[in-house]
């Protein structure tokens, strides 16, 4: 895109902006800074199709921008509870240059982050045109800080952190926020993780009611078999959780983790009792079907 069109670009982003935020008009158009003036200019995204075959893919800044132009965007964000601004650029056209000619709208995707969170996500709802990469914090940038430490452990959101604009898009379940994000990757998760479905049990039962609750809920931190994100504990070896712990404590823990320590781990109060007791009957059928790559089999 020529220079002069990706500045009116600016102003037109800038203006709707200011129709949602009256702070953010007060600052000027003309805060949008250059992608060298960013942090981190270096930074690369890896793009992995590991369902379609292709090679590894990584883009850094200025190839991923392409036709975009860098936003303002203006909203509350779940995770500092706070309104913020950050300088950011729409992933809906990255995702469809990288695979083209595939159908992303039913596609699963995975965010990892550096940390080892990795949160899997329909290709649809990354496409809407609420997804985007954040470059940098707009507040802090202003004072010529980077980012405002994250989460409670006070993590660095860098290189990109997933960020959505809209009011309705502040549920961080369905609406995931992986900060420190480094790779996305197209894959099954039967593909991916192909030691955590809860082989023999009966369909519509318990043990795959959890399943379906842990895939969706709990992958993105912890993992089963040495399966699944790495922020959390592994939950079923060398010992599963429900051989340490007893079921009604896992229950009450997983609802809210904070009546116990403080911690990392968010409450889940949007779960039924009905599906805690299928998250532990989950734990009970893995219990009985371990596999460490890590450990020597005797």
């Amino acid at each position: 895109m020529p220079e002069d069109t990706r500045g009116e670009s600016h102003v037109r982003v800038f203006l709707l902006v200011c129709a949602l935020s009256s702070a953010s008009c007060a600052r000027g158009a003309s805060e949008i800074p250059s992608l060298g003036a960013l942090p981190d200019p270096a930074a690369q995204l890896r793009i992995e199709d590991t369902q379609g075959g292709r090679p590894e893919v990584r883009f850094g800044k200025p190839a991923l921008l392409g036709d975009a132009a860098i936003e303002l965007i203006a909203g509350y964000d779940p995770y500092y509870r706070a309104p913020k601004r950050y300088f950011a650029m729409p992933l809906a056209p990255i995702l469809r240059r990288v695979f083209p000619g595939v159908d992303l709208t039913t596609a699963q995707l995975v965010l990892r982050a550096k940390d080892g969170y990795a949160v899997p996500i329909e290709g649809a709802r990354l496409l809407d045109g609420t997804a985007y990469l954040a470059l940098a914090d707009a507040d802090r940038f202003a004072v010529g800080a980077k980012w405002e430490p994250i989460g409670p452990r006070r993590g660095d959101p860098s290189p990109f952190y997933l960020v959505w604009k809209g009011p309705d898009r502040v549920d961080l379940e369905r609406y995931p926020r992986p900060w420190g994000l480094e790779r996305i990757e197209r894959a099954r998760l039967e593909d991916l993780y192909p030691h955590i479905a809860p082989v023999g049990a009966v369909a519509g039962s318990p043990a795959q009611r959890g399943y379906s609750i842990f895939t969706r809920d709990c992958i993105h931190c912890h993992a089963i078999n040495r399966e699944g994100g790495r922020v959390g504990p592994e939950l079923n070896v060398p010992q599963s959780i429900v051989e340490y712990r007893p079921a009604a404590q896992i229950r009450a823990y997983v609802r809210d983790p904070l009546t116990f320590r403080y911690g990392a781990m968010p409450a889940h109060p949007h779960l039924t009792d009905a599906d805690l007791d299928g998250l532990v009957a989950y734990f009970f059928h893995m219990q009985q079907h371990k596999r460490d790559p890590d450990r020597a089999v005797p």
